[in-house]
């Protein structure tokens, strides 16, 4: 366990009790964003939810603002799930933590009543980062092996808390409502990175039918597998690290979620991108330059995508990723025509925005 404090007006913004009140009443939110636990137990989603048409088309899992406020006014905890894609504070914050880490992150958002608790001592399988944006929480955290000894921490906006995977924890609210969220961090592990290797060299071998009778004469399959393994493992000692590393790169840098608020705006205003127009990178979106297969050819890794380019582009691709704001005539080591048409690539393709 690990304590932490800040300036509250940091975190604080990042989801207050007005936004959950408008997400939970004037949205049209729905199940699995929302669920709702009370005395350790998560209530059935018929309790708060309704469904509805639109477009003549049923809509299951609405939440029903009414049922809502009633579990809530009865004690029970309302968890807003997976706020890192549809809640802009904190879907910045996550990309921002998974480019500083290189593990996936996600947001959720625990609202509990005076005196309540909604889940029983447990312990997740991440890293949990947790700060309060309303109110109290005591924590009781179980710091010795085997749970045996526990410390109380109260939570309030300014005081974050960082729990190790593993870390046996409950927390209550106090006098009165309470507001936290939690920033899970869904480690990737060595296992995970071997077995993609692995596997990569395993999609390689033959899809050959094993030899007919093995059953009756186990030789005819043990001789060959021999050889299998051995051809495996010679190919496994060839393996450069770096060409690991830069594909597990290559993999997290394309299949993060797509962020892109204001590509509506961007779209409609790039027809008039001109030299001196101001740019930004989009925040929380990496921009990786990496080898492609080809020599004369190289990739950038935007976050969910990769997009080819020529490898000329490099030197300005690798100005502009140092860059927080730029116009198009900062990357003077291209011409004109050539620097305008690589910005408004970058600008359909969510890298940069058009400063409005």
């Amino acid at each position: 366990m690990h304590l932490h404090r800040t300036d509250p007006a940091l975190l604080v913004g990042k989801l207050s009790l007005d936004d959950v009140d408008r997400l939970l009443t004037e949205t049209a939110i729905r199940t699995p964003a929302i669920r709702i636990a009370q005395d350790g137990s998560v209530l059935p989603e018929s309790s708060y939810t309704r469904s509805a048409t639109l477009a003549g088309r049923p809509l299951t899992g609405l939440v029903d603002a009414r049922k809502v406020a009633a579990l809530f006014d009865g004690g029970a905890t309302v968890v807003l799930q997976g706020l890192h894609r549809y809640w802009p504070p904190l879907t910045e914050l996550v990309a921002d933590l998974e480019a500083e880490l290189g593990h996936p992150c996600q947001a959720n958002a625990y609202l509990t009543p005076p005196g309540s608790q909604g889940f029983a001592v447990h312990s997740d399988t991440h890293d949990v980062f947790v700060f309060q944006t309303y109110g109290t929480k005591l924590w009781e955290v179980h710091t010795a092996a085997g749970g045996l000894e526990k410390e109380e921490v109260q939570l309030e906006p300014g005081l974050s808390l960082y729990l190790p995977t593993g870390t046996p924890h409950s927390a209550r609210a106090q006098d009165g409502a309470s507001l936290h969220v939690t920033l899970g961090v869904n480690q990737l592990t060595w296992r995970g990175l071997l077995r993609r290797t692995v596997d990569r060299l395993v999609a390689e071998v033959p899809d050959e039918h094993l030899p007919a009778g093995w059953l009756d004469e186990p030789a005819l399959l043990a001789e060959p597998l021999v050889d299998q393994l051995r051809s495996l493992a010679d190919r496994l000692a060839r393996l450069a690290p770096e060409a690991v590393v830069d594909a597990e790169a290559e993999r997290f840098l394309t299949t993060r979620p797509t962020r892109q608020r204001g590509a509506l705006h961007d779209v409609l205003g790039v027809r008039d991108l001109a030299d001196h127009t101001i740019l930004r990178r989009r925040p929380g979106k990496p921009c990786v330059v990496a080898a492609a297969s080809a020599p004369d050819r190289i990739k950038l890794l935007l976050g969910d995508r990769v997009l080819e380019a020529p490898a000329w582009l490099r030197p300005a691709l690798e100005d502009l990723r140092g860059r927080r704001e730029l116009a198009p005539a900062d990357l003077s080591m291209l011409d004109e025509q050539s620097r305008l048409v690589l910005c408004r690539r970058l600008v359909r393709e969510g890298l940069l925005e058009i400063v409005r």
